[in-house]
């Protein structure tokens, strides 16, 4: 097989941009510091600590109180607040970062975007299609002035270039299946029940933000920092589970390597439908159109006790926790975030039918997954996981969502962004907000 040229795009879509070079979309020099706005500014926002303290922090959103006066022990000149609408306000943010719960995240992302503002959105980037498509069509209208990036950190590692190197080159020959696997599981079956009011140190209006109100829980905040999400996250009001949690992760190892637009097509099995809880296990099953470079081919998600079948007996698909294998007319890639391992399955073996690529088709390191964001705020507002390829592949995952709660097949029109054979099944694509929130703001 010859090697292919090829440039990741927004494959399949009709939405095209090339930035050239040198091309800077604001006045920003490489080596002036951003005035940036960290919004969920502990739990997951401590991570961002460390390498904030290159730039200036000039403003920290957290609606809880203790976790806020951390923050600010950190980076004390930072204004403060609990709601994120008032703190876009301020006049000299120029970019944002976002690390709050997962159904904040889309409402964020579009409001700062529409107020000229880099931002690097922590997945899932949305909890639902609608808000994917919004956060992308919003990104795509001034991708020539901003910069952005979906926080999948582990697409630095690597492995994940490795992984897009071989599969691009045929070392499996053409490409027909890949099945991406993830196994955290939770027992929960409905919203925590009511437990007294919310301390004064916990503005819980401003948690729960733009879904519906549900009554306040401390369980919902037991978690230990980083981690906490697993504490609410199975909720439907609140996040996706791992569809949207390591799902992201997961299918960002395959993403990279696939080159992917928009299924025409979702098919889902798992557990019992709950209008309250998403799935812990679920297997969703995606028709992908073709590209420039490869046929089509079917695209799968294993979530829970689920798991695809092993490509041999001598492999136990059970120890790897999350993980991708790719299956091809003459061999199989079975991949975790670290590591890969080829499988050649020709008669011959011999792989002769497989041209390794030279030196100068070796991508570079990445470095410092964020710190590629800051660089590009500054210049040439390229990153590896902008809002164009990571919208593509949240809209994927959350239309399994639509098809498990409709519990059929489900035809797919990416460009309208509608299902074609369930007209019902439309009504799942979004969610249903609380008065006084607009999520293009």
């Amino acid at each position: 097989m010859k090697r292919r040229n090829f440039v990741k795009s927004a494959a399949a879509t009709g939405i095209g941009l090339l930035l050239l070079p040198g091309f800077a979309g604001n006045s920003q020099s490489a080596g002036s510091k951003l005035n940036i706005a960290l919004i969920g500014a502990y739990g997951r926002g401590n991570s961002f600590w460390e390498i904030l303290k290159t730039e200036n922090v000039v403003a920290l959103c957290d609606v809880h109180a203790d976790n806020m006066a951390l923050a600010a022990k950190e980076f004390p000149n930072a204004k403060r607040y609990t709601d994120w609408r008032k703190c876009l306000d301020q006049k000299d943010i120029e970019a944002v970062i976002i690390a709050t719960p997962d159904h904040h995240h889309a409402f964020i992302a579009i409001w700062a975007m529409n107020r000229g503002l880099h931002v690097f959105c922590e997945k899932p980037l949305g909890e639902c299609v609608y808000e994917a498509r919004e956060v992308r069509k919003t990104y795509l209208a001034n991708s020539h002035k901003l910069a952005t990036q979906h926080g999948t950190q582990r697409h630095a590692n690597e492995n994940f270039d490795r992984v897009e190197e071989l599969i691009r080159d045929g070392a499996i020959g053409e490409l027909q299946i890949v099945q991406a696997f993830g196994n955290r599981t939770h027992n929960s079956t409905g919203y925590l029940p009511a437990a007294g009011p919310a301390p004064d140190t916990i503005d819980w209006e401003q948690w729960i933000g733009p879904v519906q109100m549900h009554p306040y829980n401390p369980a919902y905040f037991v978690g230990k920092p980083g981690m906490n999400c697993l504490q609410w996250n199975m909720y439907h009001d609140f996040g996706s589970w791992q569809v949207g949690d390591m799902g992201s992760h997961t299918m960002d190892l395959a993403w990279n390597a696939i080159d992917a637009g928009i299924p025409t097509s979702i098919e889902v099995t798992g557990d019992p439908y709950n209008n309250e809880v998403c799935p812990s296990d679920l297997h969703a099953i995606f028709a992908m159109p073709a590209n420039k470079w490869r046929g089509e081919f079917q695209l799968e998600w294993f979530q829970g006790t689920l798991r695809p079948e092993s490509p041999h007996k001598a492999i136990d698909i059970s120890q790897i926790g999350h993980g991708v294998l790719f299956r091809g007319t003459k061999g199989v890639l079975l991949a975790d975030f670290g590591s890969r391992m080829l499988i050649p399955v020709s008669k011959s073996g011999d792989m002769t039918y497989y041209d390794s690529p030279s030196a100068k088709r070796i991508a570079p390191a990445h470095g410092d997954f964020v710190q590629q964001w800051l660089t590009a705020c500054k210049g040439d507002l390229k990153t590896s996981c902008d809002f164009d390829y990571a919208g593509r592949m949240i809209e994927t995952l959350m239309l399994g969502l639509v098809a498990h709660r409709a519990g059929k097949k489900l035809e797919y029109d990416s460009v309208a962004g509608r299902v074609t054979n369930d007209s019902a099944a439309n009504d799942y694509l979004t969610k249903e907000y609380r008065n006084g929130w607009v999520l293009n703001g």
